[in-house]
């Protein structure tokens, strides 16, 4: 499968959750599932059973929507987590968490992840002082992220608002550098989605 092809707000419907796709809108009154729970298409409120497979299917699609990545990153993404150590279904959460895109739409520097990964691919972000560009780039502990000096100036509203903002257990923002910092690798607790990894590990499984 390729890129969503369907609108953000289609998307929650087809999910019937809200993924947070367009930032604060998802919490407003604009929200489309506030509007339209059903979802989109001619046949979209016709209530289906789903098979065994369609659950898993469905769970799989929320986790790729929510990240915004293709099917082969995912893909790449379970066959890393299954050749390490520990809960793969945890750890595919984990490695997700930690792209560079989710990064710094997680510290506020942008609205959404789409948002985000945009503005990492046009290079306004540096890891540890070195530029970065890569929405995928895999973040670690103590690594700091902050905006390159020539892209300062646009984003200095938005740096104002870090130093008041709240943050997940596992990231924090240094008011000394101005860059937020990977205090550790974030636990299955801390990851606050709406997702059953074990239905996915078990799509890939089959």
């Amino acid at each position: 499968m390729g890129k969503h092809k369907l609108a953000d707000c289609k998307q929650c419907r087809r999910e019937g959750e809200r993924l947070l796709l367009k930032g604060s809108r998802c919490n407003s009154q604009k929200c489309a599932l506030l509007r339209r729970k059903t979802a989109p298409g001619m046949h979209g409120a016709v209530v289906k059973k789903q098979s065994e497979y369609a659950v898993r299917l469905r769970e799989k699609q929320k986790l790729r929507r929510i990240f915004g990545v293709s099917e082969k990153q995912l893909w790449h993404c379970f066959e890393k987590a299954h050749r390490t150590p520990g809960v793969t279904g945890t750890l595919i959460l984990q490695f997700l968490e930690r792209r560079l895109d989710n990064i710094a739409y997680r510290l506020g520097f942008a609205a959404s992840r789409k948002h985000a990964r945009q503005l990492v691919k046009h290079g306004h972000f540096q890891v540890n002082g070195k530029k970065v560009d890569l929405p995928s780039y895999q973040v670690n502990p103590a690594d700091k992220i902050s905006v390159r000096p020539a892209s300062q100036k646009s984003f200095s509203a938005a740096l104002e608002r870090l130093k008041e903002a709240q943050y997940p257990a596992w990231l924090k923002f240094d008011e000394t550098v101005s860059a937020g910092v990977v205090v550790s690798i974030p636990e299955r607790e801390e990851i606050d989605y709406p997702i059953d990894e074990q239905l996915i590990v078990e799509y890939y499984a089959k």
